[in-house]
């Protein structure tokens, strides 16, 4: 959706809400994950965005706040069978959580399994939309053509997605879009071509830089995954909150 006013012109609590602080290298600690969460809140931020195991400690501190607690399922791979990922997502939703990410299993999109993608996919929305909890699907669009991710849109589409997703952040494979990954703004502007209003769009991966983000924004994206070193810059504010240790990707 286009905002009502240019990015630039927008103060850090309206920035904010475009965020996802995303909490999620598997060697955080607690204590970590607590700090990040209580920035994300400090923020305002949408979402903190945490693995499974971090909902209890993050879930209690955003209670009551402006920010809601999205959690990943079968995150980074999605390459679980589908009766893993509904469990997964059943266990998360018993738990309260605001919103799930889950990644689609972009093999099967390689392999043209389209109608598995499809069902996969459906039976983890079904349940999150039962619960009135809205559901991301990530793509892992390094990974897959443009033919693959506009199938994968189709799929993800009528499984009734809320939002479809970039990237995790992790892929280490071999890009398909030359040296380009991530929230690029042509594979952001394709993904929103392939939305066609239907889903909102959330970019995520390599959006390192300010200038980066607020274009995203005016070009109509209605949530983004930065990681939690980058937020601060993103909003434009000074913070010695994130003393985590050192990430290898700005987004997850």
């Amino acid at each position: 959706m286009h905002p009502s006013k240019p990015a630039a012109a927008m103060s850090p609590r309206e920035l904010a809400a475009y965020i996802d602080h995303s909490i999620l290298k598997p060697e955080f600690t607690t204590e970590d994950v607590e700090r990040e969460t209580r920035a994300a809140v400090e923020y305002g931020c949408k979402t903190v965005c945490i693995n499974p195991a971090s909902v209890s400690v993050a879930a209690p501190l955003c209670e009551g706040t402006d920010t809601g607690v999205c959690v990943v399922v079968d995150f980074p791979f999605g390459a679980s069978s589908t009766e893993s990922k509904v469990a997964q997502t059943q266990i998360v939703l018993d738990q309260g959580v605001d919103e799930v990410d889950i990644v689609a299993n972009y093999g099967w999109v390689r392999s043209g399994l389209m109608e598995d993608v499809e069902d996969d996919l459906r039976a983890v929305i079904e349940a999150c939309h039962a619960r009135a909890v809205a559901v991301k699907v990530i793509f892992e669009t390094d990974a897959l053509t443009h033919d693959q991710i506009a199938a994968l849109a189709t799929a993800a589409l009528n499984a009734g997605a809320d939002f479809l997703k970039t990237s995790t952040g992790f892929y280490t494979g071999i890009l398909q879009h030359g040296e380009r990954s991530g929230a690029f703004d042509e594979m952001v502007a394709f993904m929103m071509q392939c939305a066609d209003g239907r889903a909102k769009v959330k970019g995520s991966g390599a959006i390192r830089d300010r200038a980066h983000f607020l274009r995203l924004i005016d070009m109509g994206v209605d949530r983004m995954g930065i990681g939690f070193r980058s937020t601060p810059l993103m909003l434009d504010i000074d913070s010695g909150s994130s003393t985590a240790p050192t990430a290898t990707s700005d987004s997850y």
